[in-house]
Order: C-alpha cells, then structure tokens, then sequence
C-alpha cells in the first residue's frame, strides 16, 4: 500500500469505496435525509468514521481481506453542506452547476415534459429536502434493515429527517429491466487497476477523472478544488437518477419495428434470409429482426455482445470479449453513429470533438428497482433504475455527456439533432434513428416514444474521509 499511496500521492483509506472499484452486492437501499439539527448531524458523521460502535462506517477504497456483510457511504448536496454548517466561502468554492443543483439543471440534461422537476416523486420535487443520501449495499434484506435502523437511531433521532428509502436489486445476473445485460464495461484507473488485466482496448484514466485533486487527461489541468482543500481533496461529484423505464413501451416499439422492417425493400440487407437461425432454435425471422432493432439502439446485443464484434448475430462462433473493442473510424455499418453505447463512449472512433473522446468517461453504479416485466401479464407498476454517475466535475463531464452526445448527437454530423433512442428526450412526433447499411444506404426508424423518464435526482458530493472528520468539527 506505501508503493501505492508514494506512486499517486493518494491514500485509498482517504477515499469512499465504490468510486473507483464497485462492490457487486445483490441490494442497495438509498436513504433521502434532511439535516434536522446540525450539531448532532456532524456528531453522527465523526461517528461513522471513528470506529462508533452504534454508527454504520464508511467504507473505503482500502482491500478487505473478508467481504463485509455490507457497505456503507454518504453523498452530500448543496443544500447537506449548508445544513451541516459549511461555511459561505466554502459553499461558493463549489462549481455552479453543484450549486444549482440537479433539479435547477433539467433543460441542459433533457428533464423536460413528463420529466421535468415539478413531476419528480417527493421529496425530489423540493431539492431543499434532499440533503444526504446515505447508501447500503448488501446481500440481503435483514442487513439492509439494520444499517438503516442504525441512521434512523442517529442522535436519537434528532439528526436526521427520513423522508424516503429506494430499494434496487439485480434481480437477473446483472440484467436491467430491457433485457440488456450491464454492468460490462467501466474506466479502468492508472495505479488502481493492473494494466495486465486491461481487457479493453481504451486508455486507462488518470484518477484526477473521478477524484478532486489530481492530475486529469487534459495535460496540465487539474478540477478546482472546493475550499478548504481538507473537504475538497479526495472527492467526487455524483449524479444520483431514478430513471424510470417503459419497458411495455419499449417491447411495443420492437414489434411495431420490426413489423415495418419485414416489409422494408432493404430488409434482406440488415438480415439476410435464413440468418434468423444464428439466433437460436426455433426464433422466427420477425423475433431476430426484433432483436436486431434492439441490438442497433442499443450497441450491445441483449446477451451483452458488442455490435462492433459481432454485427450479424447474438452468437458468434467463437467467444468475443464484451470490453475489448473499437470503433472503425468513418463505418457505422456494425455499430450505428446514434446507438446508445457509442453516444455515451465513442472509444477510438473518429468524432468532431475529437479532443473529447476519452474526458467524458463516468463511472456507473446502476441497480435495477421494480419487479421484473412480465409481457404474459403487463403492469402499470413503475420499475426503472437507480443510477449512480461519478466523476470529478459534473459540467465538464457528466453534464457535457448528456447535453452534447446523448440529446444533441454532436459527435458526427449524421446524427446530430437525433437524440438517444434509448436514453434520450425522444418525442414521437421528432424522433429518429438511421441504421446504416453496407451498400451506403440508410433504414430510418422514426416515431419512437422516449422510453426512460427521469423520477427524481440530485447532484451530490462524495467527500473523502478526511473531509467527514472536517465536517463533522465545524
């Protein structure tokens, strides 16, 4: 570990855990708190990093030799940081867009219409409330319980108000409720990760891309680093997002697809006859052009295989890597310019930001929430996921990646003024999608709804230990 810390200047036991490397836990329960009484608010973080018998303890970077039976971390907003008595210098040292808050930033990252603040779920639609979001990882429900008992006992209750908990859970190997399998691919982190395990062909990233106080890719630049430099160092900013998904909406989609795509003159072009048959036993051509349409929104295949590998079929003959790819540069006829998974990281593609390529990359903590879709028994029960996006600076990155490349499509000219089909602010009336083909034509797919809706977020600052211990002596 002294190698390690000497190398980069920085000590994983100053570090909150599941920044840098998850945890891969089966639940998490995130508690919505307000600052009730400031003074025992800060009482009950000391505890939580000095060994207190009754306070959950933050888990950090640091290697367990023997798996905790759970995980414990905190994210503060602006307004957590106001609560708990920071002072009027430090607030201001803050970047504005952590300031104005998710909520004060929805037009920039497409939270309009049904998305829009004023429709959040409570207490999200008072961003005022939401002041800490305490996180529980765990394998079951009993262990959740009892972290949670254990805030809720914080200062006898004089700490904090409660004003919500969100449950997730991988409720199918790592599925998410499209069908997609996730959790595949995330920036591997010069000194954390061993290169030699770097099954992906991307650059590894600075830890200055997700943690305040080191060097970044920009050569020479470093993110400010809010004031005093002990709460500051050490951090990162989190976008927390209940992303709803219509998953009934979604599946309606494929079928309506792939009902015009079997009619469409160039249908043997994007699925030769017979290829169906690569699918799997028994599945019809119009299932394989379903999947197909959902392969080209998305990147991936719904089994995780990339489109860049693989553009004909789920099941190639010889295994591929689901992390080690490209793009061609100047060739979409495998993976699609507007496909989700080349939007949010266009790899070594060629792209009109070129400069930005590899500044936007995001470490993602996404878990599932509502029951599985059953299409034998269709439900109006909201299900979605509860997502996590880290990084160092939410307007240079998370903000710029939503903005820019998720609902602008300014990556490549063919696709700007489309927006994500998947994630993205999409409206029947204006939504489209080219899949390009090998003879230089395009199938356009058009009149699609947007399919995942924002229910709620904010914006939070994840401080390093030293910066708990700071706060909680004000």
């Amino acid at each position: 570990m002294s190698t390690f810390a000497s190398r980069n200047a920085f000590d994983p036991a100053d570090v909150q855990g599941n920044i840098l490397r998850g945890y891969h836990y089966g639940r998490v329960r995130h508690l919505i708190l307000e600052v009730h009484h400031a003074a025992a608010a800060r009482r009950w973080l000391g505890q939580c990093v000095s060994g207190h018998p009754d306070a959950p303890q933050i888990t950090t970077e640091e290697h367990w030799t023997t798996r905790p039976a759970s995980c414990f971390n905190i994210g503060l907003t602006y307004f957590g940081l106001k609560g708990l008595g920071a002072s009027k210098a430090s607030l201001a040292s803050f970047p504005t867009e952590f300031k104005a808050g998710m909520a004060g930033r929805s037009v920039k990252l497409g939270d309009i219409g049904e998305s829009a603040p004023n429709y959040w779920a409570e207490p999200f639609d008072d961003p005022s409330k939401v002041q800490l979001i305490a996180s529980i990882h765990a394998d079951d429900l009993v262990e959740l319980d009892r972290v949670e008992q254990q805030v809720v006992n914080a200062g006898s209750g004089a700490a904090f108000i409660l004003h919500t908990a969100r449950d997730g859970w991988n409720f199918d190997t790592d599925h998410v409720h499209f069908g997609y399998k996730d959790s595949i691919s995330q920036p591997r982190f010069i000194g954390v990760h061993d290169p030699d395990n770097h099954a992906d062909g991307q650059p590894q990233a600075p830890i200055g891309s997700m943690l305040i106080g080191y060097p970044t890719e920009y050569q020479g630049i470093r993110y400010n680093i809010p004031q005093p430099d002990v709460l500051g160092r050490n951090g990162a900013f989190n976008a927390f997002r209940i992303l709803a998904q219509d998953v009934a909406a979604f599946e309606a989609y494929l079928d309506t697809a792939a009902d015009e795509l079997l009619d469409h003159p160039l249908s043997e072009e994007l699925l030769a006859l017979g290829a169906e048959a690569s699918f799997g036993p028994d599945v019809s051509r119009r299932e394989a052009m379903r999947e197909i349409v959902a392969a080209k929104m998305c990147g991936r295949w719904r089994n995780g295989v990339p489109l860049a590998l693989s553009p004909t079929t789920p099941n190639p003959e010889h295994e591929v890597s689901l992390t080690n790819f490209n793009y061609e540069d100047n060739d979409a006829t495998g993976c699609p310019y507007g496909a989700h998974l080349r939007r949010a990281n266009p790899r070594e593609a060629a792209i009109v930001q070129r400069a930005a390529r590899h500044t936007r990359r995001l470490v993602r903590r996404g878990v599932p929430y509502g029951k599985a879709f059953d299409p034998a028994k269709p439900d109006n029960e909201e299900r979605g996921l509860l997502g996590n996006f880290i990084c160092a600076s939410l307007g240079g990155q998370f903000e710029a990646l939503m903005c820019d490349w998720i609902n602008l499509g300014l990556e490549d000219p063919q696709i700007t003024g489309s927006n994500d089909p998947i994630l993205g602010a999409n409206f029947r009336e204006t939504s489209w999608f080219h899949i390009p083909l090998k003879s230089g034509k395009n199938i356009n797919l058009q009149g699609f709804p947007r399919f995942i809706s924002t229910r709620g977020g904010a914006y939070t600052f994840l401080p390093g230990i030293p910066a708990i211990r700071y706060l909680a002596s004000l």
